[in-house]
């Protein structure tokens, strides 16, 4: 890496969240901080000042709440509480209070579309066809010969209707069957889930990222979703099987999201972010960011599950979020808790250190929100985890064709030379893996050509730059090997040439006059593109 200019230009004002970066933190697996092996919110306070030195704006905590743990947290049994395993209320006031203090926005988690059978809403829906909270969940009767109400299937396999003898009829979910689908059609359970949001914000988070957003509605005719037409891609579950055209994405989401977004601007600076996955996933991430009494910002699975990390890739993710009025502002991530690490994916074993360089350095000069998932600064790679010791109720399910969530969720390296690597004092709740072991925080924190450190300098760089951090954008080029971006604010310029490849590619003619460079990476320069070459450089003025 040569790192050449990164002074500041002024800036006008805009909202902290536009063009933030925004580090994803899994509780479960950061720092453990009580020995029992499994992260906790004391753990992530204890290393905020990592995290602020990484130079992000804001951190995003996957769920904590009170749960029995079945999905790890997506299966809610009460909104309003930490689980014991990651601490108290007190210990989340506390991370509060130290992320504020050191400059970081907290956003949290907010699961709508469904709970926890354990959650005391369930226990008295079930209880009765006529109770307060009957209506709370999706229940329907059977068909005449006992059958499922549709052919509606969940994600983790098998059907997505359980029959439940108390009421005498089937509940809906499209996860676990211990996750009962939400009626979010009804407005008591709008305005408790609502509720809920005040109770967050209330307690000091700066905003949410609302998981599975498109799944809170159904089609309340509970028509049977088509069959998915053949394209060659395996299939795994029953899910894939069918066209989700009726047991999600209902047209009065919206609705339900100008709610939120009431309730959100109630408070001050609040950034909410959907995900939002599946068919017609871009359409929806649009619609639920559509001008301002929506959402401010969507991401989906663009770079999630690709197979690869090529210039056209990355040219038409741009492409579908263009700076016009009403459009929404897009957020990206290479990685997150759901999906296998990306340096597993997008590249060979033998190129990972200077890929892992060139990755960091695409994402840093992405127009949007860049979502950066803890380990990811250090390359941590995908851990084999045997069949005996997985966790994951997808992955136990559908073995050995798995979503691989386990391997892309094993513990935070901070020590190389402890053997839980400074996570825990106990027995990690999953292996960390002996490849990543060696990538540990202490390795690469004092190493100025380490990638942890070639971060630090890309997220410092895209924070002083308004041109990188939420100027315009335009693909200038983007062929088999080469992706030249133009990010331009304030009158100012900046080129983010790339070459994505493992040889080496042509200088871009078109970009002969140029200034000086911002950034050089893997032995490139102004001129000379070698494998996996990347350059950011100032237009001259």
């Amino acid at each position: 890496m040569t790192r050449l200019d990164t002074a500041p230009h002024p800036a006008a004002a805009v909202q902290w969240w536009k063009g933030a970066a925004i580090y994803q933190i899994y509780p479960r697996s950061f720092a453990d901080a009580n020995g029992d092996g499994i992260g906790d919110l004391k753990g992530v306070t204890r290393h905020l000042d990592y995290v602020a030195a990484l130079g992000v704006d804001a951190i995003w905590l996957s769920p904590f709440f009170t749960s029995p743990m079945k999905d790890f947290g997506y299966d809610v049994a009460d909104y309003c509480d930490v689980d014991p395993i990651f601490g108290t209320l007190a210990d989340f006031d506390e991370l509060i209070r130290e992320a504020h203090a050191r400059g970081l926005k907290v956003t949290i988690d907010q699961v709508y579309a469904h709970t926890s059978d354990q959650h005391a809403w369930f226990a008295e829906s079930r209880s009765s066809r006529d109770n307060p909270k009957a209506d709370w969940y999706v229940w329907a009767d059977a068909k005449p010969e006992g059958s499922p109400p549709s052919n509606w299937q969940s994600v983790f396999g098998g059907p997505a209707w359980t029959w439940d003898a108390r009421r005498g009829q089937y509940y809906l979910h499209n996860f676990l069957s211990s996750q009962p689908q939400l009626n979010c059609h009804s407005r008591e359970v709008q305005d408790a889930l609502l509720g809920v949001a005040r109770f967050w914000l209330d307690r000091g988070v700066d905003g949410f990222r609302l998981d599975a957003l498109n799944f809170t509605m159904h089609d309340p005719k509970l028509t049977d979703n088509p069959p998915a037409p053949d394209d060659g891609t395996p299939r795994t579950r029953p899910f894939d099987f069918q066209l989700r055209k009726h047991n999600q994405s209902h047209h009065d989401v919206p609705h339900f999201i100008e709610r939120i977004r009431d309730v959100l601007d109630e408070y001050d600076a609040i950034f909410t972010v959907a995900e939002v996955g599946g068919q017609d996933a871009l359409r929806e991430m649009q619609l639920y960011t559509h001008g301002h009494k929506r959402l401010n910002s969507a991401y989906g699975f663009d770079f999630l599950y690709a197979p690869a990390l090529t210039p056209e890739l990355v040219a038409t993710a741009l492409a579908d979020w263009p700076d016009r009025p009403g459009m929404g502002w897009p957020s990206w991530a290479f990685e997150n808790h759901d999906a296998p690490r990306a340096l597993s994916r997008w590249c060979a074993p033998d190129e990972r250190e200077a890929f892992a360089r060139l990755k960091i350095a695409v994402l840093a000069a992405l127009r949007g929100n860049v979502i950066i998932y803890q380990g990811e600064e250090l390359g941590l790679t995908q851990v084999d985890i045997p069949f005996e010791q997985l966790q994951d109720p997808e992955a136990i399910a559908n073995w050995p064709l798995t979503l691989s969530r386990d391997g892309a969720r094993t513990p935070m390296p901070w020590q190389a030379q402890d053997e839980h690597g400074g996570f825990t004092s106990g027995q990690p709740w999953l292996p960390l893996g002996e490849d990543n072991l060696a990538r540990a925080v202490d390795r690469q924190d004092g190493d100025p050509a380490s990638l942890l450190n070639l971060t630090r300098e890309l997220l410092m760089l895209r924070r002083a730059n308004p041109a990188l951090r939420h100027g315009a954008c335009t693909v200038e080029l983007a062929d088999a090997a080469r992706l030249v971006l133009r990010r331009e604010a304030d009158g100012h310029t900046i080129f983010a040439v790339f070459n994505m490849t493992a040889q080496p590619a042509a200088w871009p003619a078109d970009l002969a006059q140029t200034g000086p460079a911002l950034m050089a990476i893997n032995g490139a320069s102004p001129g000379h593109l070698p494998p996996f070459g990347a350059v950011l450089i100032r237009e001259k003025e």
